[in-house]
């Protein structure tokens, strides 16, 4: 770090922010827009695991007046903080590289490519192979009760399922941030590895917060959770801070016998 970004003033930071928050929101907004012209196709397409899931006969229903325009806003929101994903954490990256080395700041095309890609196979691992699995399960559970016949609000499907994919997404990107970690040496393969039983333990506590209140949906986000951890572990003792300075290391000592000619 420069000596002019480390003396930068508190004020000027600040204004940085404000205007990577802009750019940031700037961008949600004019995706959301673009998303709102085909919100009902996207919530046909989103509710597909639970149309599949409920009984013949049964379908989604709204309970208030103004429930399918505020659904409808509400899928064109989450659509588009998906498609500014990348802007958004580019905006992220931009404000944190100036504290960052040089040959850090080089990690910036990877960091947003990976980040997104991640965050996208992540709601695609939910939605694909997770919901259909946990909404027939909670369908059947609750059509087992006599008398009871499902008539699920679309918006307290869609509040379900967006947070269920977000959570998913955000999983995900536990390899990409171990990674950064590693290579700013704030952890290693090491300490990671020490601390896997609380890895454990915060797996199966995000689920019980993110995910209806039975054990299948809870195990589908931890599950993911503990094997991408391990994952991290390995990216951790492979790019983590030691490797780095083994490599610049190594790098001087082929230096010196063409210093030394």
């Amino acid at each position: 770090m420069s000596e002019t970004e480390s003396a930068m003033p508190l004020g000027n930071h600040l204004e940085e922010l404000r205007k990577r928050l802009m750019i940031a929101c700037g961008s949600w907004l004019v995706a959301f827009l673009g998303c709102y012209s085909v919100a009902e196709q996207l919530f046909e397409r989103i509710s597909e695991p639970v149309h599949q899931a409920l009984p013949e006969g049964s379908s989604l229903v709204f309970i208030s007046a103004t429930e399918p325009f505020f659904t409808l806003l509400k899928v064109a929101a989450l659509a588009g903080l998906v498609v500014a994903f990348p802007i958004i954490i580019w905006q992220v990256w931009g404000f944190i590289a100036p504290g960052l080395y040089a040959g850090e700041k080089k990690l910036v095309l990877p960091f947003v490519f990976f980040s997104s890609l991640c965050f996208g196979c992540g709601t695609y691992f939910g939605f694909t192979f997770v919901f259909p699995m946990v909404f027939t399960f909670l369908v059947a559970y609750g059509t087992e009760i006599g008398g009871i016949n499902a008539m699920l609000s679309m918006g307290a499907y869609l509040t379900l399922a967006s947070r269920l994919l977000i959570a998913f997404g955000l999983v995900f990107e536990l390899p990409i941030v171990i990674f950064f970690l590693a290579r700013l040496g704030i952890v290693d393969h090491k300490f990671l590895a020490k601390n896997r039983k609380f890895a454990l333990l915060m797996a199966f506590v995000m689920g019980a917060v993110l995910t209806p209140p039975d054990l299948f949906s809870q195990t589908s986000i931890a599950l993911p959770f503990i094997i991408l951890y391990e994952v991290g572990i390995i990216v951790a003792r492979l790019f983590g801070k030691k490797k780095v300075v083994e490599e610049e290391e190594e790098d001087e000592e082929q230096d010196e016998p063409e210093t030394a000619s």
